[in-house]
Formats: structure tokens, sequence, C-alpha cells
């Protein structure tokens, strides 16, 4: 296959990080393979000239998304058009799906026979599930981060659809403790990682909740609050954890946060990607969160999944025990936390649920998540030409 020619279009950060990992993969699996789109910071790094900057379209919640759709039409439009006028060999769109969707559609319509790709599947298998059968039009492939997602894009109509892995099976070395720090887990005090969130609102909510918990398990045993916190909300942070009847220890960065989960006993925790990244730390956790009374009225007529936590998802249980709005309470919080930090079956348990992680997220053999994808990608460009796509058709790969 001679050199192919592949855009990317992102639409926010995460998108961004996957970008530059898939770049360096396919650039690997197809030397003189060349790169156009948009992306971010991290994809620059991989040497991608990107249409216009990231930030005109990573824009997040409805208000937001309102005051910025002028901007944000007009990037649509113009990213469909240089797409259009680039004819690479395929397209590769990388998570956001209200931009990225939306620049897909356009560009089916003006070529019909470009192979699209959809990396990072939306979460279909959670709420308004009608979507994955709407994107077999504009979609060809699905590479999707969770290992039950291909099942639900088959039960649900959606377009094929291949678990290529979470980019976080590729930081494993970083999340698993050492012996001394598998050590530090059983040595009071008990250092206990806390997470209220990466949002405002989830540690406007969850912070006062969280100090009353944690003061209850500390009548009990004595524990360490290690609370790695987001740069932009540290001072907020530190100023809701004073009132706290226990040690805080507050810490910044993702090398500080990752040494807390090797070194955590327990966690609690804000619902979340983070909850993933305790799991296969093998850190036991219990799962918090609160919304507002409107967005509550609306994920109860939406949301059609059993767990709100991921690695209950993947595990097809809830082996972290769970708490929101109302249940989110203090003695609730305490009552299912100081088992897991004092031991016993509950505490054993969870580590046994958490020990199958391994066997349902991590691929084969030395492969990563990046070059599973880039497999898909060039396995598309071999296969997928314009005789065995039908003209007007639905879009998709059988």
């Amino acid at each position: 296959m001679s050199a192919p020619r592949i855009w990317l279009v992102a639409g926010e950060d995460s998108g961004d990080q996957l970008g530059a990992k898939l770049m360096r993969a396919l650039r690997a699996a197809a030397p003189g393979v060349t790169f156009g789109g948009v992306g971010g910071e991290a994809m620059a790094e991989e040497g991608f000239a990107s249409l216009f900057p990231l930030d005109d379209v990573a824009v997040m919640g409805y208000l937001p998304v309102l005051a910025r759709a002028r901007t944000l039409l007009r990037r649509i439009r113009e990213t469909a058009e240089d797409i259009v006028a680039a004819r690479p060999d395929i397209l590769v769109i990388i998570d956001s799906p209200g931009f990225t969707h939306a620049v897909a559609k356009r560009v089916r319509k003006a070529m019909p026979s470009l192979p699209i790709v959809d990396y990072v599947s939306p979460s279909v298998w959670a709420w308004r599930p009608w979507r994955a059968k709407g994107m077999r039009p504009f979609i060809d492939h699905v590479l999707a981060l969770l290992p039950f997602e291909p099942e639900a894009h088959a039960r649900l109509g959606g377009p094929p659809c291949t678990y290529v892995g979470h980019p976080l099976i590729e930081r494993l070395d970083a999340l698993r403790p050492d012996a001394a720090a598998q050590a530090r887990r059983e040595r009071a005090p008990y250092p206990l990682v806390v997470l209220p969130g990466s949002r405002r609102s989830e540690i406007e909510r969850l912070m006062p909740v969280f100090g009353p918990a944690l003061a209850r398990i500390a009548r009990d045993l004595p524990i360490e609050a290690v609370l790695p916190a987001v740069s932009r909300h540290r001072a907020r942070i530190e100023e809701l954890a004073k009132g706290w009847d226990v040690p805080v220890r507050i810490v910044g960065g993702e090398a500080e946060k990752y040494a807390a989960f090797r070194a955590g006993r327990a966690a609690l925790a804000a619902s979340g990607t983070v909850t993933l990244e305790l799991a296969l730390s093998g850190v036991p956790t219990v799962v918090a969160y609160k919304v507002s009374r409107v967005e509550e009225f609306i994920a109860r007529r939406l949301i059609q999944v059993p767990s709100i936590v991921l690695p209950n998802l993947i595990l097809g249980r809830n082996a972290m025990p769970e708490f929101v709005q109302a249940e989110c309470s203090p003695d609730n919080l305490a009552n299912a936390l100081l088992p897991l930090v004092r031991g016993g079956p509950e505490r054993e348990a969870q580590i046994a649920a958490l020990d199958r992680m391994d066997e349902l997220t991590i691929l084969p053999g030395d492969d990563t998540p990046s070059r599973a994808a880039a497999r898909v990608v060039l396995t598309m460009l071999r296969s997928l030409s314009v005789a065995a796509r039908p003209q007007g058709g639905d879009g998709a790969t059988r």
C-alpha cells in the first residue's frame, strides 16, 4: 500500500491525546503516512498542523455551546470543506461527537466513498441508545475504549465496532504498586485517596459530604486523606478541606496522583474515568455522585444502565458500592468505606473483583490501544473501496 493520507479530527484535549498516540502508531506501521485535519498541542508535537486552534471547538455544556454556536458552525463547515478539498484516503474522527459527527455527516454527503472511522464510541449503551443506529449512514467503523461496547453496538444496530482498549492500560506501570507502595497500603495511618471530581460543581457538592464521612471513619481507624487536586480548583478544594476533622494532604499533578493510587488503602471518589484508574490500580473504592435536581430529573429518564461506575459495567456486577443523590450521605459513605479500610470480607471481595479487570481490558501480548486502533484504520484502507460501498447506502461496513 502506498503511503496513506489520513485526516484526523479531534474536538477536545482528550481526543488530542488519543490522536497523538494514534499518529505515532500509524507512522510506525505505515512509514510515509501524512496527516491533516484538526488537533491540539499533543498532535502538534507529532508534527501535525491543525486547520485552526482546538480551543475554537473544545466547548462543553449547553450554555457554552449556545454562546459559541456561530463559531462552532463555521468551524464544522470549514473542517468538512478542508477534508473534501484534500481528498484523503480515510477520515478518523476522535470523540467529541457534537463536533466530529457534524463534520462526518457533511463529508459523507460530499464524498460517499471516503472511509470514516469513529475513535471513541458515544455512550449509546447508557443513554439515547437510538444514536447507535443513527451513526450507520456516516460511520463505517467504531473504535471502542470499553470492552462491552462492541456488543452494545451490535445489539442496538450501530456500525461495526472493535474493542481497541482504553488508553489507561498503557499506564499500568504508573498505576500498579511496587512492594514499598503495597506495604504502605497495609500500614497505619491508612492512606485514603479522596477524589471529589474535576468540575467545580462536583467539588462543591461532594466535598461537604466527604469531610463528615471521613470523620466518621477516623473515629474507628487512624487514616490520612490524600487528595489529588485539579490545579484550577486547588484553592477552592483547600478552602473546603479546612474544616475537615481528619489530616488532609493535598497533592497536584499526575505523578503525585498516581503515587497516591499506588499507596492508597482505599478510595472515596466521584464517578468518572478516575474509577477506572483506581480499579486498574487495585484500590478498593466507594463511588459517590450528586447533580442538580434538573440534571437528576433528566438523567432518571434517559440513563439505561444498572450502574454509573465504569468498572462495574466492565465487570458486569456492582463491585464498587455507589451512592447517588439522596443516598450520597456521610453515613452511607462511611458505612461502605469503613470495611474496605479495616479489612475483611468486603475488602477481599472487591479486590478479587478488581483482579478480573486485567483479563477483561488488557489486550493480548504486548499490544497497545494505539497500535490496535492503527491496525483497524489501516485494515479499512486496504479493504474498503468505492466498488465495495453501495452508493447512497447506509455506509456501514458488513
